[in-house]
């Protein structure tokens, strides 16, 4: 019998637009860096339409996704993205977005590195599938919504896999070749967020 979830247990779903964010994170972050106030940045982000969206509706909907997602980072991680390489930006952006929603993150954790580390390397719908119908037992949120939605969940995740340069368009997963900088940064954390990127790398933090 599914788990019936009260609604601060309900994986949060609204990732369906705007990818991994990169070009709007590096805008977004900038911002936020200079005024410290994520209320003030949406404002300036908004008025000035500084993602330079062609509706005002698109503006507000990726303001909000990318805020939301940049959130997430603590203010050395966010002068860490601004300052970084486009592979760093990319596997900062792809942590953020396993923080912000859990049924990434633990897609990540559960398939994308498990697969990785059993020598497995292979992606496929079938995976998301397998992993979201075992999901559904505990979360009966997830049984509710239409299979058009559950495809665009699916279509959505792939798209960042690919973006991030973690999965391959046929489906091989790529290995995250982490800098020494973003790797420490993720492994400070506990538990260690490199535990959402396909490597061998350590989880703690690399000795000096």
């Amino acid at each position: 019998m599914a788990k019936t979830t009260d609604a601060q247990d309900r994986y949060a779903l609204s990732f369906t637009s705007g990818g991994l964010l990169l070009r709007e994170a590096d805008v977004v972050a900038s911002v936020y860096l200079r005024e410290r106030n994520w209320g003030t940045v949406r404002q300036i982000a908004i008025e000035g339409n500084l993602l330079q969206a062609r509706t005002t509706s698109s503006s507000l909907r990726v303001i909000r996704e990318t805020i939301q997602r940049l959130s997430v980072l603590d203010d050395p991680e966010l002068e860490l993205l601004v300052d970084s390489s486009l592979t760093e930006r990319c596997h900062l952006m792809w942590v953020a977005a396993c923080r912000r929603y859990e049924l990434i993150g633990e897609f990540a954790e559960e398939v994308l590195r498990e697969r990785f580390l059993l020598l497995t390397p292979t992606l496929d719908t079938g995976d998301f599938e397998r992993f979201f119908a075992g999901k559904s037992l505990w979360h009966s949120e997830l049984d509710e919504i239409r299979p058009s939605t559950r495809r665009e969940l699916r279509r959505s995740l792939f798209r960042m896999l690919h973006e991030a340069g973690l999965c391959s368009e046929g489906g091989d997963i790529l290995p995250a070749v982490l800098s020494e900088r973003v790797h420490d940064a993720l492994a400070a954390r506990t538990p260690s967020d490199v535990r959402f990127l396909p490597t061998n790398l350590p989880t703690e933090v690399s000795p000096r």
